[in-house]
């Protein structure tokens, strides 16, 4: 917000007011809500309607951590937001995001009753942010058929039909960004990528009439498992359907070798933790997360019945 607050024109001196100084922000993990909220209603103020909605258009993926990194990995866009009710704690304790889906149209709504206007206009950047980020996931021009926020109009809404290019609401009874269903539905393009290499190599081993090798088929497992863990655990179902086999076959193939999906799972989530684990950046509920847990003490249990010692320990030796 500091960044491009400055790159319209505002200078470092005008910031001295607020609570929390801009050059004790580099050496800070979070700053109080209400101090965001405060600056929200400062640049407003300052910079006129719209610079919330402006500066949503400027957010990257990278500017979120490590919710932007479980985002990379989703298979389809709308997955987004099932990442975000598990990730979100971890960036902000002010949002909830639900997502009801429907045939056509699919509405998601952001659970966050503004106590006042910093909040309000904090909204708004959240659901502009949210229209970039879904285009830059699948590298599609994708845009809401309809955006509502609870509270009142600004004078002007240039920046807001430029961002959101549909229908705007206000003083609605819920906050809600609504978008195609199909368009939610989206394979991102990281998952286009991985998975159509899979299939090619697929196709050209049927061709020849090779019989897909085992060791093969494992390290796509591995593959599937490590993308999607940050959702969660994957079922057996989602990850049969993607490589084009029915659950009973995809057990049945690894049975044959003497694998269970539960063994390949638990194999990833202790790979990938130890990897996490010796970078000394990355906190343990990032670490939890990352590896498909709910719960930091349900991920200190499991790790400590994986290794035989306690992450912390881990980290140590």
């Amino acid at each position: 917000m500091i960044h491009h607050a400055l790159a319209e024109g505002l200078h470092t001196d005008e910031f001295q007011s607020l609570q929390t100084p801009i050059e004790a922000i580099p050496n800070i993990n979070a700053v109080p809500a209400d101090h965001f909220f405060e600056l929200h209603e400062f640049l407003d103020e300052k910079l006129g309607a719209g610079f919330s909605v402006r500066v949503g258009q400027e957010m990257k993926i990278e500017d979120y951590g490590v919710l932007g990194l479980a985002w990379r990995t989703c298979s389809w866009a709308g997955e987004i937001f099932d990442r975000s009710e598990r990730y979100f704690k971890l960036l902000s304790d002010t949002y909830v995001f639900k997502v009801e889906k429907g045939n056509e149209i699919s509405k998601v709504y952001l659970y966050r009753d503004a106590h006042r206007r910093g909040l309000e206009l904090s909204n708004e950047a959240t659901f502009s942010a949210t229209v970039v980020v879904l285009q830059a996931m699948c590298e599609k021009a994708i845009f809401p058929v309809s955006v509502a926020f609870k509270h009142d109009p600004p004078k002007k809404l240039d920046d807001y039909h430029k961002a959101f290019r549909c229908p705007i609401l206000f003083n609605q009874s819920h906050n809600i960004i609504a978008y195609k269903t199909e368009d939610l539905n989206l394979r991102t393009a990281k998952a286009d990528i991985s998975i159509n290499k899979f299939l090619v190599e697929r196709v050209e081993e049927e061709t020849k009439g090779i019989e897909i090798n085992t060791n093969k088929l494992i390290t796509d497992i591995q593959q599937l498992i490590e993308d999607a863990l940050p959702s969660g655990i994957p079922s057996v179902a989602q990850l049969a359907e993607i490589l084009g086999m029915s659950a009973r076959t995809f057990t049945r193939r690894l049975s044959e070798h003497g694998v269970t999906f539960r063994d390949l799972i638990q194999q990833k989530q202790e790979e990938r933790a130890k990897i996490l684990l010796k970078q000394v950046t990355v906190n343990m509920a990032q670490i939890a997360f990352e590896t498909g847990f709910s719960e930091q003490s349900a991920f200190n249990r499991a790790f400590k019945r994986w290794t035989g010692k306690t992450p912390i320990e881990f980290r140590k030796s």
